[in-house]
């Protein structure tokens, strides 16, 4: 779920939910308390009524005392004044907030609550000024309000005299008070209980993976990218750690690039000395042989300086093989793709190789068992380069008294495949896999004969990359190694297209 849903989903938690469980809430704190006043007072009254109009349910409170003291009044006053009877009157309200006061002229010769009594007695009515019908009262305001029902008559000896029916209005209804009370409580439990449950939801939805977040940012800060962190893609803020993770990965991966790189480098640095060295060392005392005079015939003179040369050659063809790599590394080489007869192409090649081959006590055998016009695209220059790297190395290690190289050219669905198998000293099976590797020698003891840079394979395999085909190895340790390497046939009815573009900066072209 996307931040936008949340904060909608969040909207909905914090408003209608509270308003759904208030309601619900009122509504049963409601019907429980008009259940238990219809209990406790005997009274029948409907929602609005108890809470719009409390003081009709007060006024029925005493109902039938006050009817039967004015049916007293009426028929028997004498009956009013009998003390005890008003007592047990007086009893029967005590428990409905009510209380009976008897006045006789301006004595109060009864009073059901005298503390009440004593905080009201001045505002009670005189006689004659207020007279009640049955079922009637009037509210006393003040600053202790109460509900009064006043009934007059007369004393046996003529005085007169007045029952009250006083009703405390403070009390209310105490189920009124306690609806209100418990409405009060459960509005504050289901906001706050509704707030917790929003806050932790987005806790663990935003706050959490966000301090994770910050936590992986002060790692990689301090340098430290083992750090992981994960996320659910389903909102921006998962999206976000996925991004960073995959940023760490990346960025880790560049380092550790970077440092193989760097190793690679400080290793070809030490390569490069020691293949300098050697032939640095042979010139400089070949040189001091010459000034010394130790060549002091023109035959050994002549000796020294074809020594000079060589060594110097030597060097200058590690330079240049340095100096290819790096501009093959870096995508500066340009290439000069066309398309070329596959046959007359290694027919040459193979041309060129044998003599050089013959003199070092090397046979070379050719195979061509693809169509006779099969065609490639290929850069000529590039390509070469990479058959005399082969064979090259094939040479460098070969050790053999009776040298043996067997070419052979196939064609293999939509590409030419090119294997050149030796019977020399063979690649070890740990050694095998990273023949490839730029600066790799499998040749650790890197004798002068053995010598290089380690490039020469690794030059092969990025030019072959650049041809869209692939290069790779076979060897039997002692017995020899195959080397193979493909790279695409040209299809004059269906081209494709995509070797129609150009492989770098625009410089390929492709013509016949």
């Amino acid at each position: 779920m996307d931040l936008k849903k949340r904060l909608k989903m969040s909207f909905f938690i914090i408003i209608i939910i509270p308003i759904l469980l208030i309601t619900a809430s009122g509504k049963a704190i409601i019907t429980y308390q008009l259940n238990s006043i219809q209990e406790a007072y005997d009274v029948e009254s409907d929602t609005l009524q108890v809470i719009t109009n409390p003081l009709q349910i007060l006024n029925r409170l005493t109902r039938d005392v006050f009817n039967r003291i004015k049916l007293c009044a009426i028929k028997e006053p004498a009956e009013l004044e009998d003390m005890s009877y008003i007592a047990s009157l007086n009893e029967e309200i005590t428990e409905k907030y009510s209380f009976l006061v008897v006045r006789k002229e301006d004595q109060f010769v009864f009073a059901g609550d005298e503390v009440m009594l004593s905080k009201i007695k001045k505002s009670l009515p005189k006689f004659g000024e207020y007279s009640t019908e049955v079922d009637g009262g009037i509210y006393v305001g003040g600053k202790h309000p109460f509900l009064l029902k006043q009934q007059d008559f007369y004393f046996s000896d003529g005085s007169e005299g007045t029952v009250f029916v006083v009703t405390d209005v403070n009390t209310l209804v105490p189920q009124i008070k306690q609806s209100a009370i418990q409405a009060v409580v459960s509005f504050v439990v289901i906001i706050s209980m509704t707030a917790f449950l929003l806050i932790m939801w987005l806790y663990r939805s935003i706050i959490r993976p966000l301090d994770t977040l910050k936590k992986a940012t002060k790692e990689m800060k301090e340098g430290n990218l083992d750090f992981s962190i994960s996320g659910s893609a389903d909102d921006e803020i998962g999206q976000l750690c996925q991004d960073f993770e995959e940023m760490r990965i990346h960025l880790k991966e560049l380092i550790e690039v970077r440092m193989q790189y760097e190793r690679e480098s400080r290793e070809l640095i030490s390569n490069i000395s020691h293949d300098l060295k050697t032939p640095l060392t042979a010139i400089k005392g070949y040189a001091e042989g010459l000034i010394d005079g130790v060549a002091d015939t023109p035959e050994r003179q002549e000796k020294y300086l074809k020594t000079i040369y060589t060594k110097a050659s030597d060097m200058s063809v590690l330079v240049d093989e340095l100096s290819l790599y790096s501009k093959i590394d870096s995508n500066t080489v340009p290439y000069n793709f066309s398309i070329i007869n596959v046959a007359d192409y290694f027919n040459d090649c193979i041309d060129e190789l044998r003599f050089d081959l013959e003199v070092k006590n090397i046979r070379l055998g050719y195979e061509y068992s693809a169509n006779p016009d099969a065609k490639a695209i290929a850069d000529a220059e590039q390509l070469k380069r990479v058959i005399n790297n082969i064979i090259g190395n094939a040479v460098k290690y070969m050790d053999k008294k009776e040298g043996r190289l067997n070419v052979r050219v196939k064609e293999i669905s939509n590409f030419i495949q090119v294997e050149i198998e030796d019977n020399g000293a063979g690649i070890s099976r740990k050694d095998l896999p990273n023949i490839f590797d730029r600066f790799y020698r499998a040749d650790a003891s890197r004798n002068s004969k053995k010598g290089g840079t380690g490039l020469g394979l690794a030059i092969a395999k990025k030019i072959i990359e650049e041809h869209e085909g692939r290069i790779w190895a076979t060897s039997v340790e002692g017995a020899g190694t195959t080397m193979y390497f493909t790279i695409r046939r040209w299809m004059e009815k269906k081209p494709d297209k995509k070797l129609d573009k150009p492989v770098k900066e625009g410089r390929v072209k492709i013509k016949e």
